[in-house]
Parts: C-alpha cells; structure tokens; sequence
C-alpha cells in the first residue's frame, strides 16, 4: 500500500476542512499524484517533482551433513561435481555445515525530464557466509561483505535509455536453458545455459562494474543494446541486438575485453552469444550458442558451446529432448571436444500431482577418458495450496572402471525430499534432504522475503 492512502486517509480522520486548510491541501494532494502519473506503483514516497520507490529483500540458507567432498561426473572441465563424503578417507569424517544471510534495499528516484523519465537508482547490499569443513572454521573472509554499494547510477529515457554509473551488464545470456527436467551436464556448469562466464577458461570478458550504456527501441519487438562496461578495469565493450514477439524471443550479445589500455594482457578476450526460442501451440523448440576466445598474439585459447532443445505437450504428457556440444582449445591449439544429450517425459498423474522420468550423458573425444551419466525419477505433489512436496530418487554414474578412489563403484544412487511452503506475502521457504550412496548427505533449509 503506498504511504500516500495512510496521510490521506490520516488528514480525512482529523477533519480538516477550513478553507485555510484546504488550500494547503490542495498542494499535498498534488505531490502525491507525482508517482501516479508516473505510472509508478509499490512502496513508494513523492515530493513535488520526484517519486521514490523502495524494495528489498533478505534470503537465508543453511546446509548441514557430511558433504564437503567433490567428485567429478565426467572428468571434462568438472562437469557437474557429486557431493562426497570424507568418511571415503580424503579427511576426518567431521560433519559440515554453513549458514549465509544475503539482504538488499534499493530505492529508485524519478521524476519527468524532456527527454522522458530520469532516474538515480541505488541498491545497497550486504552479504554474509559461514563455512565449517570437518568440524573446523573454514570461511573465506573476502565473501563476506558489509554493507555495500551494489548498483548507483542515472538513467534518462524511454523508448531510447542512457544508463551512467555502477550497474550490471546489458550483455544477454537468455534463451538457453534446456527444456528436459534434469538439463545437461555442461549446462549446468553455466547455471543453465550455453557457457557464458569467466568460470570457464578465462574466456569470457568483465562486464558490468562501472558503465556507460545505451538501449533503444525500434519498435515491432526490435532493440538494441551498446555500453562501455568495466570502466573501472581494463574496458568492455558490449553490444547487444535483441527481438521479442509473441511467438519468438531471440537475440545475439557480443562482448570485447581489455579496450582501454592497448597493452596485451589476460583481458584482451572476446565472447559472442546467441539464443532463440520459438514457441507454436503446445511445442517450444530453442537453440543457443556461444564462442570465445583470446585476442592476444600466438595464443589460439577458444571455446564453443551449442545447445538444441524441443518440448511438446500433449494431454497430460511433456515429451523434452536436448543435445549439447562443447569444445574448446588450450594455447597449444589442442582441443578437445564434448557432447551430451537428455531427455525426459512428465505426466500429470492427477491435479496437483506431477511425474517426471528422466536422463542425461555427457562424453568427451579423448582417449582413455569416461562418459558420464545421471537418471531420475521425480514426484511434484500439491499437498495445499501453499505447500508442495518434491521427491527424487536417481544414479549418477561412469562408463568406466577409472573412477577416484573415493568412490566405492562405477555409480551413486541418491534420494532427495523438499518441503516448500509459500504462504504468500512474499515469504517462501524450504526444507530438504539428500543422501549419496557414497555416504554424503545434506539437510537444507531456506527462507526469504522480499518487499516493493
């Protein structure tokens, strides 16, 4: 509710009806208008020519159990890492566990200008984690932060937008996740998506940071995005044209590092990336892809990432299927490639009640080297209206004997429950647990709550 319907309805209760009072009134009830004719809504604070709006939020996790180890699926650029316990014998068996508290508050100033609405946007935020590995205190100091400075910067316009400050990038990485209920494996890596990130090789250029950005509108569902981004470093420059319809969403973003200095160094990289999505009656087809790579004199380090996914629903079924492919050269001009594939099949068992059965691999073109795969079986139950449950049984598992030692076998089954409660508000929350056959296992539990 906006703070301006509590003075009103706080001047209304006093009855304040002298003419003396009324013209003082008149003012008021003017400057209240401002967010209204903005077109602004939430929580929101207004003097005579500017609309502030507040949001925030604070979201919590704790983990508990015996899971500190990793173990790659596929021992290609470690893909998807099962949790391990250390009972296998890589340390003394203690339990784990780590608790992490993230909270924002950003508040949005606007007001009218010539060339449409201008704005100053600040977002402070604060960010703190714990970590105990085997009993032991094993924090990272530099992940917790106090209070910060998220974003700052000014903004001017309306079909066509300047953006000046501190600010995220306008590089897009949509239209890349894969339809099928378990992903792929290297699409996992990137957090669901073709790789776009500076977690893969060096590959991908700082963006983001201190910026200098442009977007405009061509109308018919057409934009274009261009920014200097990492003003604060070496320089990126990145461009994006994008298009969304009612039918298709599609885009091409392209980033270059290291544009400041004219000094070769481990920011002068290049990454390009690519997504459609078309959706027709009760199919969706999508395709994306990436590429990148090092702009420096005798080093030919690159990478390429492609993913192709289709979904179709019929009745009570979903059919998916997806393909992946992944490559990438070291600076040598040795490459080596990957490809995976999944898929899987849901069916509305009855109202409320959702299964999934599903598959993925992954295999590389080295020698000697295992494939990887995972296989799973999920139920999604409504049990209210607030409540729903989630259960996974499933394996992961190798095509090969060479497995680490700490493994015991080729394969992990697991079993996983999720409790999650959403009472409205913009309170969630959520209790869970897995356990590995390998002898890991975790209890989790989250909450948060946002506000605007």
């Amino acid at each position: 509710m906006k703070l301006k319907s509590l003075i009103l309805g706080s001047v209304a209760a006093a009855g304040l009806s002298t003419a003396g009072f009324a013209a003082d009134l008149s003012g008021v009830l003017t400057s209240l208008d401002v967010c209204d004719s903005l077109g602004l809504s939430g929580l929101t604070i207004s003097s005579d020519t500017n609309c502030l709006q507040i949001s925030g939020g604070v979201e919590y996790e704790f983990n508990w159990g015996n899971y500190n180890e990793s173990i790659a699926i596929v021992p290609f650029a470690g893909l998807k890492n099962r949790d391990a316990s250390s009972d296998l014998g890589l340390a003394t068996g203690d339990n784990d566990w780590n608790s992490k508290v993230v909270s924002w508050l950003k508040f949005v100033g606007t007001a009218s200008s010539d060339f449409g609405p201008a704005r100053a946007v600040i977002k402070l935020k604060n960010e703190n984690k714990t970590v105990f590995v085997n009993g032991a205190d094993a924090s990272d100091p530099t992940k917790n932060k106090d209070v910060f400075i998220d974003e700052a910067y000014v903004q001017v316009g309306d079909a066509t937008v300047l953006s000046v400050g501190r600010k995220g990038s306008i590089f897009n990485k949509g239209d890349d996740e894969a339809f099928n209920f378990l992903g792929l494996f290297a699409e996992d890596k990137e957090d669901k998506g073709v790789i776009g990130s500076d977690e893969y090789y060096g590959f991908f250029p700082a963006v983001g940071g201190h910026v200098i950005q442009l977007e405009t509108s061509f109308g018919d569902g057409i934009g274009a995005k261009v920014g200097l981004e990492k003003l604060d470093a070496k320089g990126t420059l990145v461009g994006v044209l994008d298009y969304k319809g009612d039918a298709i969403t599609a885009h091409i973003s392209g980033a270059l590092g290291g544009i400041l200095d004219g000094v070769e160094g481990p920011e002068d990289n290049y990454a390009i990336h690519s997504g459609v999505t078309a959706a027709f009656d009760q199919f969706k087809v999508r395709a994306a892809f990436a590429f990148g790579g090092n702009t420096r004199a005798n080093d030919d380090t690159s990478f390429y990432n492609g993913l192709l996914s289709a979904q179709g629903s019929f009745d009570i079924f979903t059919i998916a299927a997806s393909a992946e492919v992944l490559s990438f050269t070291d600076a040598a001009n040795n490459r080596e490639t990957g490809y995976g594939f999944g898929g899987s099949i849901g069916a509305t068992v009855t109202e409320g009640v959702a299964l999934n059965l599903g598959g993925r691999y992954f295999a590389d073109n080295a020698a000697d080297t295992a494939a990887g795969y995972q296989v799973a079986v999920q139920l999604v139950a409504d049990v209210t209206e607030t409540i729903k449950l989630t259960g996974e049984l499933g394996v992961y598992g190798r095509t090969d004997a060479t497995v680490p030692a700490v493994v015991a076998g080729e394969s992990d089954f697991y079993g996983s429950a999720k409790l999650g409660w959403n009472p409205g508000g913009g309170f969630s929350s959520s209790v869970g647990a897995t356990v590995q056959q390998n002898g890991a296992y975790k209890v989790t539990f989250k909450a948060a709550k946002s506000f605007e």
